[in-house]
This record gives C-alpha cells, sequence and structure tokens, in this order.
C-alpha cells in the first residue's frame, strides 16, 4: 500500500489545476491528496491550515508573485525549506535562479509540461523531504544520544551509572519504564536499576538447556509479569545464541509481549572476540499498544553500548580502587611486622646476648649447672625467636594467597596425643595437660599442617597466659560428620569488649602485662580453621580463664582441596 502525500497546487488557472491534477492521479508510483488554490491568500489560508508536503506554486498570482508567497509560507509557517515545486508560463532563467535560491527543489515550465516530467518532479520532491527528515531524524537521534552518553559516562560509580542510564533512556524512547537486568551466574539474576521502582526482585528460573528460548520468572506475581516482560519484537530479535544466553531458562516463553524492547550489555573480554554478557537493558511501554520500529531497536543498542562502556570504566575503578586499598593494608602490615619484630626480638636478643657473654667471660668461675641455666636461657630464647620468624612468614602467605588444605586420613588419637607430649616436654612442671576424649573421631581427613598450627597456637596461648601454673585441659569430641576440640585454660582470661578483635593479626588483650607476645596466635588459628571448612569461637571471663572451640568437618568438600593431593575415602 503507498503512502498517500498531501499536494497544494496554487495556481490562478483552474485548467491548468485540473491538468497537473490528472497527471499526477495518474502517478503508479505515489499517492496524492490534492488541494487546490487560486490565489496567495487562499494558499497561505491552506497551509496554515492544512500540513501540505509538496506545493506547486505559480510564479505569477493575481493578488502577489509566487515568491513573493514562498518567502512568507518559509518565514510564518514552516520555518525551513519547503519541497516547493515554481511553475511559471514564461521560461525565464533569472526567475529560475531567483527561486531556486529562495529553496525551491525544481522549476517548470508549463509549455513543456509533460506527465512524466510533472511526476518525476514530484516524486524527486518527496524523496528529498523524505532525505531531509531522515537527516534531522538521525541527527538529532545522535545529539539525544551523545548527551545520554555524556551524562551516563559522567559517573565512575556503577550504580550511579545505572541509575541515570535507566533516568535518560526513558526520556529518550519516552517510555513507560526501562531497566538494566544483570545477570549474577548461568541461572539467575536481578534488576539492579529500575526507572521506576520494581515489585520485587526477578531471578532465572525453569532453566531447559539448548531450547532456544529465555525469559525472567515473576516468583508467582501476576503484576511483576506484567511490568518486565522481556522480548524482542519479531524483525529485531536477534539470535538467541548471539546473545550467549542459550543456557538460560525459556525468557522469552513466559514474557513473551510486545511491550517490551531488550539489547544485550555486553563487555569487552580482555581481548576475546566473544564479548562477555553482563546483562539487558530493557524498555517497557504499556499505557498503549506501541510498535517498536528498528529506530528504536538501534538506539538502545547505541547507548547500551556507551552504558557497556561506563560499567566497564566503573569496574576498573572498583578494581584499582581495591587493588590499592589492598596494598595499602599490605604496607601497614608490613609495617607491623616490622615494628613487632624489632620489638619482641629485643628482648629475647638481649637475653641470649647476656648469657653468652656470661659464659664466655666467666666460664671458668661457673659451675655446671650454672652453665646449663644459661646455656638453657640461650635455647628458649633463640627457639622462641626461630617460632616468631616462622609466625610472621605463615600470616604473610595467609595474606598474600590463601593455599587450599592437603588432607591425610589422620588418626587423631595418635595425632593429639603425640602434640601432647611434646607440650608436655617444654610447658615444665607448673602447667598440667589433660587429654580428654569423647565420641567417635574415626574417619577424618585433615591436613597435618594446618592441625599442627591450631593445636600449636591454641595450647602455647593456654600455657603462657596461665603465668601462675595449672591445669590446660584439651577435649577431643568426635560426631558423625564432624569432630571438635576445646582447649579450656584457668589463666588471666580476657576482657568481654575485647574478645572480638583478638582474632586479627598483632590484636593483644590489655591485660598481658609484660607477658611477651605478637598478637599472631590467634589469627594464624583461625585462618587454618577456615582453610580447612571449619569454624573457631572463644569464651572468657577475667580472672577466670579461656576456652576456644574449633569445629573442623571430617571430610572437606572436594573445592577446598588442593587439586595436587588426591586421595580416597576409606574405611578405617
Amino acid at each position: 500500500m503507498l503512502d498517500t502525500w498531501t499536494l497544494l497546487i496554487i495556481d490562478d488557472c483552474a485548467a491548468d489545476r485540473k491538468i497537473y491534477r490528472r497527471y499526477l492521479l495518474k502517478d503508479p508510483h505515489q499517492s496524492y491528496q490534492i488541494l487546490e488554490a487560486d490565489c496567495a491568500e487562499e494558499g497561505l489560508a491552506l497551509c496554515q491550515k492544512i500540513h501540505c508536503d509538496v506545493i506547486l506554486l505559480d510564479y505569477c498570482l493575481p493578488d502577489r508573485s509566487g515568491l513573493e508567497l514562498f518567502d512568507q509560507i518559509q518565514q510564518e509557517i514552516f520555518k525551513t525549506s519547503v519541497p516547493v515545486i515554481m511553475l511559471t508560463g514564461r521560461g525565464d532563467e533569472e526567475v529560475a535562479v531567483q527561486a531556486m535560491k529562495r529553496g525551491a527543489l525544481d522549476y517548470l515550465v508549463k509549455q513543456h509540461l509533460t506527465q512524466d516530467v510533472l511526476q518525476l518532479a514530484v516524486r524527486n520532491a518527496i524523496k528529498q523531504l523524505y532525505l531531509q527528515a531522515q537527516l534531522s531524524k538521525n541527527q538529532e537521534r545522535q545529539r539525544l544520544i551523545a548527551t545520554t552518553a555524556l551524562r551516563i559516562r559522567q559517573s565512575l560509580n556503577l550504580e550511579q551509572i545505572l541509575n541515570t542510564a535507566v533516568a535518560e533512556v526513558q526520556q529518550l524512547l519516552k517510555c513507560d519504564r526501562v531497566m538494566v537486568y544483570q545477570f549474577a551466574t548461568d541461572r539467575d539474576g536481578k534488576i539492579v536499576a529500575s526507572s521506576v521502582e520494581p515489585y520485587r526482585t526477578v531471578a532465572l528460573c525453569d532453566r531447559r538447556v539448548g531450547t532456544g528460548h529465555w525469559g525472567l520468572g515473576d516468583e508467582g506475581t501476576t503484576e511483576i509479569g506484567r511490568t518486565t516482560g522481556i522480548t524482542y519484537p519479531q524483525s529485531l530479535t536477534p539470535h538467541i545464541y548471539e546473545l550467549g544466553l542459550c543456557n538460560h531458562l525459556s525468557l522469552r516463553e513466559q514474557l513473551n509481549t510486545e511491550s517490551n524492547l531488550v539489547v544485550p550489555i555486553n563487555l569487552s573480554n580482555n581481548g576475546n572476540p566473544t564479548p562477555k554478557l553482563w546483562g539487558l537493558l530493557i524498555a517497557h511501554h504499556n499505557s498503549y499498544e506501541r510498535q517498536w520500529q528498528a529506530d528504536d531497536a538501534q538506539m538502545l543498542n547505541e547507548v547500551s553500548v556507551q552504558l557497556a562502556i561506563a560499567i566497564q570504566q566503573a569496574e576498573l575503578l572498583a578494581q584499582t580502587q581495591a587493588a590499592l586499598a589492598k596494598e595499602k593494608q599490605l604496607n601497614a602490615f608490613k609495617s607491623q611486622i616490622i615494628g613487632t619484630v624489632s620489638h619482641e626480638y629485643r628482648t629475647p636478643l638481649t637475653s641470649i646476648l647476656a648469657a653468652a657473654s656470661t659464659l664466655v667471660k666467666h666460664t671458668q668461675q661457673l659451675n655446671e649447672a650454672k652453665q646449663q641455666k644459661f646455656l638453657g636461657i640461650i635455647e628458649q630464647k633463640a627457639r622462641y625467636m626461630s617460632k616468631l620468624v616462622d609466625n610472621m612468614l605463615l600470616v604473610n602467605q595467609f595474606e598474600l594467597e590463601k593455599p587450599k588444605p592437603k588432607p591425610i586420613q589422620l588418626d587423631l588419637l595418635q595425632f593429639f596425643s603425640d602434640l601432647i607430649e611434646q607440650e608436655r616436654e617444654t610447658a615444665g612442671d607448673r602447667h598440667e595437660l589433660i587429654f580428654k576424649i569423647t565420641g567417635n573421631y574415626h574417619g577424618f581427613w585433615g591436613d597435618r599442617g594446618l592441625l599442627q598450627q591450631i593445636f600449636s597456637n591454641l595450647m602455647s596461648n593456654a600455657i603462657k597466659y596461665s603465668p601462675d601454673g595449672g591445669t590446660v585441659e584439651f577435649h577431643l569430641i568426635g560426631k558423625e560428620s564432624q569432630v571438635i576440640f576445646s582447649i579450656q585454660d584457668w589463666g588471666i582470661g580476657i576482657p568481654m569488649a575485647e574478645q572480638e578483635n583478638l582474632f586479627q593479626s598483632f590484636s593483644r588483650a590489655s591485660n598481658v602485662d609484660t607477658i611477651p607476645g605478637t598478637g599472631l596466635g590467634l589469627a594464624i588459628a583461625k585462618a587454618c580453621v577456615e582453610l580447612h571448612g571449619g569454624n573457631i569461637t572463644l569464651s572468657s571471663e577475667v580472672g577466670q580463664g579461656t576456652k576456644v572451640t574449633v569445629t573442623l568437618p571430617k571430610l572437606l568438600p572436594i573445592n577446598q582441596v588442593s587439586p595436587s593431593e588426591e586421595f580416597k575415602i576409606t574405611t578405617p
């Protein structure tokens, strides 16, 4: 079906107007609604009342010249160039030049006018009108897109970028609502920005791999199904595999409504030619029946490209800020290490130097017992310094990376018995170490090194912070799928307000007085417990002692196990 164009003939000769009408109505390529006026005033009145696509204007009119009327029409009505074809009974080149300078599209001499010439001239005028309209439309669209892109990219805050984007696109497309949907995993995602408040978070559901269908779940609410339905108009629908959504559920089937227009938000993928699908930009219009046009889709796509750039810049900034914060944290941590080492090394080094100096200068005057005493001091302080270095290296390793456990099947009774015997040898006679066992502790797979770190740090703290000696109790409890062990002392205890922070590196209670320490023991124990898939808790009361409880699974989840260690579960 041909488009109908409105054409106005302004000519004082009725016979000529009749000829032009007959010629034009025979045009097989165009359809016209033809209006007629026999003078300038009547023509001007029709132009003011009805929008005319093309004007056939006679040069000689009874009330004024055609050129004067042309000027008045442009100034008072259209404000821009009007598709006007000048007609004259004379072949005057000067008239033609004046008409063309004023913006007339063509100049025809009546004596030489044929049906084909008139039809072609009017068709060319219509074509010129269409091209000008398209050019103006494209220029306006590019201006709006550029303005929208500028506003979107003025911020580096992701939330602000998304909120600006939906507001700007809603104004750009003059639609009811615009949303940004972000994919979280292969199965789900959520609306992260909306130009109106969403009724609730929407999640992907009913996955059907390879069906080529996709949609959003409404979680049982008809209203949200109506307002968040997503579809591509048939002529605008990209292939599902091009969007990378073939593994998502039938998003289209559930929300197949022409109220919505959707384009993907694709991020560059580290040089990979296949972009990374970040989410969807959704335009929704339900106030009245609206047919989305190719121009609408193109505009939404262009905004999506700008939005993707802004999102990527915001993510890069966030990553950079996180890296800087991590670097700052590591620098502070290193400063703490240096300060702690310099402080904690000074006292044992002084003792070692004093003992060594005494042995060198007064060996002859010292009996064997005193010599052994000084040698014991040197050994004890050297072990302390060695332990300090080991702890520093271990904490630094945990800060830089998260090593995965390498589990083996352990006999916990034998394992902890050996460790307790080692502690008894170093603890001396002032502390009594008691070992209690309850339940089924068999079938445990664990990392020997991590368990030794947990035990030695907790037991060392229990002995160290019981300076007056006394009992330290180690209790092993076996259950069906986990083991629990606790270390209880009756030492100085920890103030309630300080217990929450004691698992942080270099954190010590305010009541430790002159008891040496770095504040790393509980931090190391906690890191080892978490690497082992467990948890650690502490309860304490000043002057009444401290109890630390560790809970570990008998079997670690496979994703927490180092790939270098393959093991099989067997019944002991």
